[in-house]
């Protein structure tokens, strides 16, 4: 896809501020938190339903981010091959810190790291939720690199990987309230060429208005199915 920026992100603003502080001064200002002598935040978690944009964020960070950027996609790494992912994560995480400033994703963070104390969880779950703690507790004060997982079930993961140190702070991207789907629209209307459509600012509210429970990929598809009419 083309480089998408914040601007081009409808109705998260509140979130992209929170996101953009807890990135930008662990990798760029590690000094702030050395001379308190408290280790800088390390791990965020985004959490809220499907579609509502989390996945899109973190590739805004991605573009908007002068740093090392690193993906895993969950459910990719998960291999069937004992021992396999622990190495691959591990792999990740050297390189990271090899290659500083870095952010690491973890996209749908569920799949790798379920609850260890669920019926679901076996053995091998249970050895990569564990590797993915050593390696978070393993980054320690020094380094300039961040850790940003997404998940749609944030209670699917382990307690463990939610304590303080590691994903400690957590950003909600919740469902949006009617003025975020007036902000999304907007932005998807600014894409299409004016005289395309003849809606108006007051169509586009209304269309808002009664659009209720729409995430922002419902709202895209809608604007696709409007095009495809």
């Amino acid at each position: 896809s083309h480089s998408i920026g914040y601007d081009s992100v409808g109705g998260l603003a509140k979130e992209i501020e929170v996101l953009k502080n807890a990135i930008h001064l662990p990798l760029h200002k590690p000094k702030l938190f050395s001379e308190f002598g408290v280790a800088p935040p390390r791990g965020i978690l985004l959490h809220g339903p499907p579609g509502t944009g989390k996945t899109m964020l973190l590739r805004c960070v991605a573009n908007t981010t002068d740093a090392h950027i690193l993906t895993i996609n969950g459910p990719s790494i998960v291999s069937k091959y004992l021992g396999e992912t622990e190495a691959t994560l591990r792999e990740i995480f050297d390189e990271a810190k090899l290659y500083q400033p870095s952010i690491i994703f973890i996209d749908e963070i569920d799949s790798i790291a379920p609850n260890r104390a669920s019926d679901d969880s076996g053995e091998v779950e249970s050895r990569v939720v564990a590797t993915l703690l050593t390696l978070m507790d393993g980054m320690g004060a020094a380094g300039r690199l961040v850790v940003v997982a997404a998940t749609n079930r944030p209670n699917n993961i382990d307690p463990a990987l939610r304590r303080p140190g590691r994903f400690d702070q957590e950003v909600e991207i919740a469902i949006p309230d009617v003025e975020e789907r007036i902000d999304i629209l907007m932005k998807q209307f600014e894409r299409m060429s004016s005289e395309k459509h003849s809606l108006s600012a007051e169509d586009i509210k209304e269309v808002a208005a009664k659009t209720h429970g729409y995430v922002g990929a419902d709202l895209t598809a809608l604007c696709r199915e409007s095009v495809m009419k």
